[in-house]
């Protein structure tokens, strides 16, 4: 099972996001370094966050433009990483993919789902979609902090999710 390695500042990024956006639902990229992308863990390195482009109802839906995907794939490439995930919340919802968020799943990415409340309680949890199957697997979620001399410190799995 592959798991996500999220860096705190970007996990706490991620949930501001989602507070900002709500009770709209939040959305953004997740990016890792391009060598990396087929490890057994993948290390998320850069989350750039994104429009919700959904046309209807955005506190149930979000949607990531072709171009805006694009863009941030170019921007990634230029760091040495590659658009690798997304993340979206779920205001006053689970952090666990809808049937929506599965009917639009590509298989190989990362995908975080982010619950967030009115009080702006939030609580995060990973995915990725088995191509197969056509269900979201649960991945673990572990948070790390890049040290001083370059090594990284893990948190353990995240008991946000």
């Amino acid at each position: 099972m592959r798991s996500l390695l999220l860096r705190r500042d970007s996990l706490e990024a991620i949930e501001h996001d989602a507070r900002h956006a709500y009770p709209d639902e939040a959305c953004g990229f997740l990016c890792s370094e391009a060598d990396a992308a087929d490890a057994p863990s993948r290390r998320i390195t850069t989350v750039e966050t994104a429009a919700n482009a959904y046309a209807g109802e955005r506190r149930r839906r979000f949607v990531i433009t072709p171009e805006e995907l694009a863009a941030a794939e170019v921007r990634a490439g230029a760091r040495g990483e590659l658009v690798s995930g997304f993340y979206h919340s779920h205001p006053d919802h689970p952090a666990l993919p809808s049937a929506f968020d599965t009917e639009h799943a590509w298989p190989w990415y990362a995908y975080l789902v982010v619950a967030v409340d009115r009080r702006g309680l939030c609580s995060a949890a990973a995915f990725e979609l088995d191509a197969e199957a056509l269900k979201f697997l649960p991945r673990t979620l572990e948070l790390y902090s890049p040290r001083v001399d370059g090594t990284t410190e893990l948190a353990g799995p995240t008991s946000t999710g």
